[in-house]
């Protein structure tokens, strides 16, 4: 695969729109539009009981609200740990003591190369939420059997929100 043509569509506050000319192996030459997105954070968050801080959330893209575990952009030059610790201050109200990374997930490489690292959030303390002015959401706490309940009948239908919940399955399996 090669790019011979690169033009940007469209640069927006958190990804950009590209357009690529590619050169495939078998000598075809496609215009792929592509997402440009910086990478974001996603944390399981979990109190000692082993109850689930979801979020529910907006989301205008799908004009509905969304059961979700919270997550964020990360900034220029901002680590994926540093991210995960921001946001769940700015969107929950927690900070944690203990933190493991359980994995990195790409969730539409069909158009965009955003890819989101996973943490499980653990030994949960209260702190300021601070939300961003575009943050319209409640936060509820669930126990983490129940979440999977939620995935099954289809009220958790986001994608990162699914896959953090059975990488934190396996891993509390593991090491518990």
């Amino acid at each position: 695969m090669k790019v011979v043509e690169r033009s940007m569509l469209h640069r927006g506050r958190v990804f950009t729109l590209v357009r690529e000319k590619v050169l495939l192996s078998n000598g075809s030459a496609v215009d792929l539009d592509l997402i440009r997105h910086p990478g974001a954070a996603a944390m399981v968050p979990l109190t000692q009981d082993h109850s689930l801080i979801l979020i529910r959330q907006y989301r205008h893209a799908v004009g509905d609200f969304l059961w979700e575990i919270p997550a964020g952009t990360l900034n220029p030059s901002e680590k994926p740990l540093e991210c995960a610790k921001r946001e769940l201050i700015e969107e929950i109200g927690y900070s944690a003591a203990r933190w493991e990374k359980l994995g990195e997930i790409i969730p539409v490489p069909g158009y965009s190369d955003e890819r989101i690292h996973i943490f499980l959030a653990t030994e949960l303390d209260p702190a300021r939420q601070n939300l961003d002015p575009d943050e319209i959401l409640d936060v509820h706490q669930i126990p983490l059997e129940k979440a999977f309940e939620m995935i099954e009948d289809g009220a958790i239908q986001d994608s990162k929100t699914i896959s953090s919940l059975f990488l934190a399955r396996t891993w509390l399996e593991k090491n518990q």
